[in-house]
């Protein structure tokens, strides 16, 4: 019944430790800093030291880009498994964040083509960073139950806006790099010490879209664990992740005060460095599974449209 791999874009922020547990395979974005082309995954390499160095080049306001997964490179990962008998489940980021979806959608049919006995899935994960990959990591933990790859899709088409994704920016200068706001939107925030808020919203397909403006550092986290306490379903049996763009200490605190609101599995990993060129150092994260996200929008605004 298990017979299939399942895969995920770099995007999907899992850690080590998760990496290792599910067997889950990853295949990376790239990123070009001042000009020199990266990897924003390599296995063997730990990703903390590859985030690190990338947060402390954007602090250096280094030129950063980023590039999608091609439709090639997808091929050529899920050809591992499809060449030797194995079905596969591919799993990226939310479409209107990149056309890495799309991407990945032609390299499916081009290998349903060319294996017609195998079976391909590729799920929009409604999320970014580690919602993307909790959404990756529970189909694993499904697998694992003795699901087939078709029972995995439907259970992450199922329940992906379950996955809640909150999102806190420190400086609005790198949106205002990337395009994303206007630069007098940017200095206004600076001045006023605004924090915007951002969640991944219920709309199909997802975005990330701003819900509040808080004004200044404690008050922006503050907000994180009001939106845990509101909507977390079970937080003792889940695991809860935590992503950050070079500020540990705050996803440290972070952590200790939603273990003292019950959860009991919380892990901290660097935020990845596809979104991550867009919202910059200071960046803090939080997701969890909860109440369904799929509610009319009221107040939300879109923040990003896709690359």
């Amino acid at each position: 019944m298990n017979n299939f791999d399942i895969y995920v874009d770099s995007a999907a922020n899992l850690t080590e430790g998760m990496i290792k547990e599910t067997g889950i395979k990853v295949i990376p974005f790239t990123c070009t800093v001042n000009g020199e082309e990266r990897l924003c995954y390599e296995e063997g390499v730990p990703f903390s030291e590859t985030a690190k160095k990338f947060y402390e080049d954007m602090l250096n306001n280094a030129d950063i880009k980023t590039s999608l997964v091609s439709q090639a490179a997808f091929e050529e990962a899920l050809e591992g498994s499809l060449s030797q008998g194995r079905d596969a489940l591919l799993i990226t980021i939310t479409q209107t964040l990149s056309g890495t979806y799309a991407q990945a959608e032609k390299a499916r049919k081009a290998l349903s083509e060319k294996y017609p006995d195998a079976k391909v899935y590729v799920a929009d994960a409604a999320n970014a960073s580690l919602g993307q990959g909790l959404v990756a990591y529970y189909a694993a933990k499904q697998r694992e139950s003795g699901c087939s790859a078709e029972e995995c899709y439907k259970w992450v088409e199922d329940n992906k806006y379950r996955v809640n994704s909150y999102v806190t920016i420190d400086d609005l200068k790198y949106l205002r790099k990337s395009g994303r706001v206007s630069t007098i939107l940017a200095v206004a925030g600076a001045i006023l010490n605004i924090k915007p808020m951002l969640k991944a919203d219920g709309a199909c397909p997802a975005t990330l879209a701003v819900y509040s403006k808080e004004r200044g550092r404690r008050k922006s986290i503050d907000e994180l664990v009001n939106q845990f306490t509101n909507n977390v379903i079970e937080p003792e049996n889940q695991t809860i992740a935590i992503t950050h763009c070079n500020c540990e200490g705050d996803a440290q605190a972070l952590a200790e005060r939603l273990k003292q609101l019950g959860a009991k599995d919380v892990v901290i990993e660097y935020y990845d460095m596809c979104t991550g060129s867009h919202v910059g150092p200071g960046t803090l994260a939080l997701f969890f599974l909860g109440k369904d996200r799929r509610q009319p929008a009221t107040s939300e605004k879109k923040l990003f449209g896709r690359k």
